[in-house]
């Protein structure tokens, strides 16, 4: 190591990124009370009340009273929600040197490995205050189901064009439009719902994100952040990661089935995927697909009372993830 440069402690935190769906709608679950030492900023300037923003559920790794990584997130999330976790994979880890600032001791680099669960939502207890929240409020642009939202083109993209033109030569001025169309689906470019991360990150570099804008001087488009609930840290860079991976892995794993009750309609199934997605699929499509991809099977229910037709009920099958162990478990969508 070069003469002078000064050694800098690493701090191991553990984050989870809990997603359920109900009634239609994704949820993440957050905490707004944390009490550890990672729970505040160092700079008093800086800080953001935890009354104030949400988190994700998170926390210090403890060597000596965690075995596992994994095990310390689960106890993590059962102090601040009293939820047991079921499925739970490692989804990256978070060490950028100009993370917010954490509670810890002065020099200290905080890395955080990040987690995504999915469960059945369930009434949240523990000591985090904990609630579930509908994700969108954080993305209101990555909700397509109904529609592009109208924030891209009324808000995003005006403030984007300006931040491109803002640029200090040619060249930066035109990698910026290209991302700009890229991330956002302009033409000739198209939407992908997987990009939530990239979009997320172009409108944290423009400065356009609340995050962007915290406790620095960064330039910026002049004016208030764009709409979009933020979280504290960099909780809502994380979300936005797990939200990339999950709709990535939706086409290919079979990790709906970790949301659905054991028995469920094929409505049902559809708007859940849709929830997550972010984008309408068509009904009749979506339906034959399933079914004819072995992945559901009836189960001999009808749910009533619905307002219409009864409505045959399904289960998940299981086996199909030992019979196409070569060629994954494609979930088969068709979009509008």
């Amino acid at each position: 190591m070069a003469a002078g440069r000064r050694h800098s402690d690493i701090v191991i935190g553990l984050t989870a990124v809990v997603i359920a769906v109900t009634a239609g709608e994704p949820r993440v679950l957050t905490v707004r009370r944390v009490r550890h030492r990672l729970g505040e900023s160092r700079n008093r300037k800086r800080r953001v009340p935890n009354e104030v923003l949400a988190a994700l559920p998170f926390g210090p790794f403890d060597p000596v009273g965690h075995r596992t990584l994994e095990l310390g997130l689960r106890a993590w999330v059962g102090e601040q929600a009293n939820l047991t976790l079921g499925y739970v994979e490692q989804l990256y880890t978070f060490a950028d040197r100009d993370r917010e600032a954490l509670g810890t001791k002065r020099g200290a680099r905080v890395a955080s490995i990040g987690y995504l669960a999915l469960v059945r939502e369930a009434r949240p207890a523990g000591k985090g205050d904990a609630q579930w929240e509908d994700w969108y409020r954080c993305f209101p642009w990555e909700d397509s189901r109904k529609g592009r939202s109208p924030i891209i083109a009324r808000v995003i993209v005006p403030r984007l064009v300006k931040w491109a033109q803002s640029a200090r030569d040619a060249e930066e001025r035109r990698r910026r439009d290209e991302r700009t169309r890229t991330s956002f689906g302009l033409a000739p470019a198209l939407w992908d719902e997987e990009r939530v991360l990239e979009r997320y990150e172009l409108l944290y570099e423009a400065g356009l994100v609340a995050e962007a804008q915290r406790g620095r001087a960064r330039r910026s488009i002049p004016g208030p952040p764009i709409p979009g609930q933020p979280m504290m840290f960099d909780h809502r860079r994380i979300l936005a990661t797990a939200m990339s991976r999950l709709r990535g892995k939706l086409w290919y794993r079979p990790l709906v089935f970790e949301l659905m009750p054991p028995a469920f309609t094929l409505l049902q199934l559809q708007q859940t995927v849709e929830a997550l997605a972010g984008v309408a699929l068509h009904k009749q499509n979506f339906r034959r697909l399933v079914e004819q991809g072995g992945l559901v099977e009836r189960v001999g229910v009808w749910e009533r009372g619905t307002g219409g037709r009864p409505a045959e009920k399904f289960r998940f099958r299981r086996e199909v993830v030992v019979e196409r162990p070569a060629l994954g478990v494609r979930l088969p969508v068709s979009r509008r």
